[in-house]
Order: C-alpha cells, then sequence, then structure tokens
C-alpha cells in the first residue's frame, strides 16, 4: 500500500489541510467544529504547547467514553492523515488514565467511526505487558478495545515509541481495508490492521480522538485524499 508522507510546512496556522490532487496538492485552514455539543466535561482552548501553536483539549469524562472532535474537511475514504499530537493524564486523573489521543476516520456519526490513538504513559512503561498495550485501533461502536483485545489478543494493538507530555507525529494511511500507524518519521509502520471492521467502502470525515481524564494537544494535521 502507497503511504505519502505529508509534512506541514506551516507552525503558525493551528491546523493544515493538505488535498492530494495527482502530482500537485491544494492547501487550505483546516478547523475543529467547535459548535458541536460536547459533554460539559470537555473543553476546548489554543494553546502554545512545546513551541507549537496547538489546539488543547481537557477532557475528565467519568463514562469511559472517548470524545471525537470532527474537522471541516471533505469526505475522507482513502488517503493520509498526520497530525503532531501530545497527550498525558489531566489533573486528579485516576491511576488508570493513560493520556489516551489519536485519530478518528472514516467517521459517520458521533458513534461510528474507526480510530487508532495511543496511550502515552504505557511507551516508557517498565512493565513489558503496559508497553505492549501503546498504540490501539478501535471500530466503533462494536468493536472497542475490551472486545478486540478479549476476542483477538496483541492483534489490534502494539508497542510505541511514545512518552506523556511529548509531541509524537502520527501518520496514517488508509487504503481499503488496511490502515497502517507511522510515528516520528519511522519507515516501518508500529501498527497495522488489515481488516478494517467497517470494510473497504467506508467514509466519512476525520476528527481528533481523546479518551477520559486526558490532557491532549494537537497541531499541524493534514489530509491527503488518495485514490478510491
Amino acid at each position: 500500500m502507497h503511504c505519502k508522507k505529508i509534512l506541514s510546512g506551516s507552525l503558525w496556522m493551528l491546523f493544515t489541510l493538505q488535498f492530494s490532487t495527482g502530482a500537485s496538492a491544494q492547501t487550505a485552514g483546516l478547523e475543529a467544529d467547535r459548535t458541536l455539543n460536547r459533554p460539559a466535561s470537555v473543553s476546548m482552548s489554543d494553546a502554545i504547547y512545546r513551541g507549537k501553536s496547538a489546539l488543547r483539549v481537557m477532557d475528565s469524562t467519568t463514562n469511559g467514553t472517548a470524545t471525537i472532535i470532527p474537522l471541516k474537511t471533505e469526505n475522507f475514504k482513502n488517503g493520509t492523515i498526520t497530525a503532531d499530537i501530545a497527550g498525558q493524564p489531566r489533573k486528579g486523573a485516576p491511576e488508570s488514565a493513560r493520556g489516551f489521543v489519536g485519530i478518528a476516520f472514516r467517521v459517520a456519526g458521533e458513534r461510528r467511526y474507526e480510530a487508532i490513538y495511543i496511550r502515552p504513559t504505557n511507551g516508557r512503561s517498565t512493565d513489558q505487558f503496559r508497553r505492549n498495550h501503546t498504540a490501539q485501533y478501535v471500530s466503533m461502536p462494536d468493536f472497542d478495545w475490551e472486545r478486540l483485545r478479549a476476542e483477538h489478543p496483541g492483534k489490534y494493538e502494539s508497542y510505541a515509541d511514545v512518552a506523556p507530555g511529548e509531541w509524537s507525529r502520527l501518520r496514517i494511511c488508509v487504503q481499503g481495508e488496511t490502515a497502517r500507524l507511522f510515528i516520528d518519521g519511522d519507515e516501518q509502520p508500529s501498527l497495522i490492521v488489515n481488516d478494517l471492521k467497517l470494510g473497504a467502502g467506508g467514509s466519512g470525515g476525520v476528527a481528533l480522538w481523546v479518551g477520559p481524564h486526558t490532557e491532549a494537544y494537537f497541531a499541524n494535521v493534514t489530509v491527503a485524499h488518495g485514490p478510491e
């Protein structure tokens, strides 16, 4: 599967949307949709975090449900999504918090989407079991992490070298039923999913994904649409 590297040259813009059109690309502003109704426990604000203009998302939900924040972009089926992300447990979070943060794609409703996210506190853990559960794929609403782990141990999650509160550059390449996660310019993927649960024909929006009890930051998000 071809996966094109997309790098944003604009640090002063919160987000960048890049449309691939053959050999050329068009760039326009990409913004989070802040008009949607979200739980009162979720807040959003602009921030400068570790030298980057970013969107700060604070989540203190207690029901274990992740929050998605749709981006103003065209319908996405195949292509490459890149983003600089950072996450850590927010102040007062329970011990089980991991700083969950990632990207949802082919979003077809608040609870219907595919997503790949990371658990930053697991990446540098001295517990090998936790390290093996750093990067995660889910497909909502039917295949959450608990079901996937119970039915297919180790298949939809893996180790990734990330750390809480530090920037990581995620590159998610989607084609048909396959998605691959690359981190920080690595040539080899940290996670490969060969059977996306919504199927090869799935399509929809792109969204920021934040798990419970998380302080998350997003910057330099790009979306490159690939061939159908």
